[in-house]
């Protein structure tokens, strides 16, 4: 299959084609009910839009997901993906001893298993450092918060690709951060092409998504309720654990899925920081794309990575029902 190849069946093309005349039809009718235009239909184009650039790739996705190069419906691609051999062993023999004791593969379920962990552990980082930076740009005391909140937002103003490059300058062998830990006595230091380094990029990158959402729930905090825990008599501390995050959970929830999905999806940072001596899950579907051209694995490693998307929002729709978390 050619790289830009996309063939999909008459019937994908019908059910589009339905699909948009059905939502002329909708703009339609209601004008001629409302004998005019209604404020609503003034979001016509993005629903439009949503249809277009949405709707019809997932379509396309979930179509290459469960077909194979020559459009039959299969589960081969989704069982692929948990076992990694499972197409060798079909194919391999059929001596049926031989194919049970078979070796079951993880080339694929280690990117998954790393891209988690790398994940995890740069939103829990991000959290660490976020909530104190929040707490303290929300403080009513604070007078500067303003001016911390642009400075946050500016470096989110460039391409990823431009601030992972400044990244670096700062993390080669020779750059001023192993200097300066070669100097105390860390002789042997090196972040470049490691774990550790793409770590720190993911975090520097995705940290003001923990922020914001954060500092949106503290500063619409009324500070009433600080001054009735105080008269309570709750000390600073007490107050904070006991008022303060219990009612920034919203934010807190938010936060942590803004940063997360980005993070195990990510594959840039892992090419330009790691070296990708060890790919994430990103970089796999990435390669399955470009390198392979096989639409149909990458679209079942897509549509496993858009499951985990949704689980995500699903939680954080039980956590904060009303939005209240904010976010960009």
């Amino acid at each position: 299959m050619s790289r830009f190849d996309v063939s999909l069946p008459w019937w994908a093309w019908v059910l589009m084609g339905l699909g948009l005349a059905a939502f002329v039809a909708m703009v339609a009718v209601s004008i001629l009910r409302n004998r005019g235009m209604k404020r609503s239909l003034f979001a016509s184009p993005y629903a439009l839009w949503m249809i277009l650039f949405t709707i019809v790739p997932l379509v396309i996705i979930v179509y290459y997901a469960l077909t194979d190069s020559s459009g039959n419906f299969t589960w081969d691609n989704l069982r692929n993906f948990w076992d990694s051999n499972y197409i060798r062993r079909m194919s391999a023999t059929s001596d049926a001893a031989r194919a049970r004791y078979a070796v079951r593969g993880m080339s694929n379920m280690d990117p998954l298993i790393y891209s988690l962990w790398m994940a995890f552990l740069c939103t829990v980082i991000c959290l660490v450092l976020a909530y104190p930076t929040a707490l303290f740009m929300a403080d009513r005391k604070m007078k500067r918060a303003s001016s911390l909140v642009i400075l946050f937002v500016v470096p989110m103003w460039m391409n990823i690709t431009l601030r992972t490059y400044a990244m670096r300058i700062l993390l080669v062998d020779d750059g001023p951060l192993i200097t300066f830990l070669r100097l105390v006595g860390f002789k042997d230091a090196q972040l470049m092409d490691t774990p550790a380094a793409v770590l720190i990029g993911m975090v520097y990158n995705f940290l003001p998504f923990m922020i914001f959402p954060i500092y949106t729930v503290l500063s619409k905090m009324d500070p009433a309720l600080q001054e009735a825990a105080s008269d309570l008599g709750a000390n600073p501390g007490r107050s904070l654990i006991k008022v303060t995050m219990p009612l920034s959970i919203p934010g807190v929830v938010s936060g942590i899925t803004m940063v997360f999905m980005p993070a195990v999806t990510t594959f840039t940072l892992n090419v330009m920081l790691g070296g990708s001596k060890r790919l994430m899950l990103g970089n796999l579907i990435e390669q399955t794309f470009t390198k392979q051209s096989n639409w149909n694995m990458g679209s079942a490693m897509s549509l496993v990575m858009m499951v985990l998307i949704l689980i995500s929002l699903t939680i954080l729709r039980k956590a904060d029902p009303n939005n209240e978390g904010g976010g960009l």
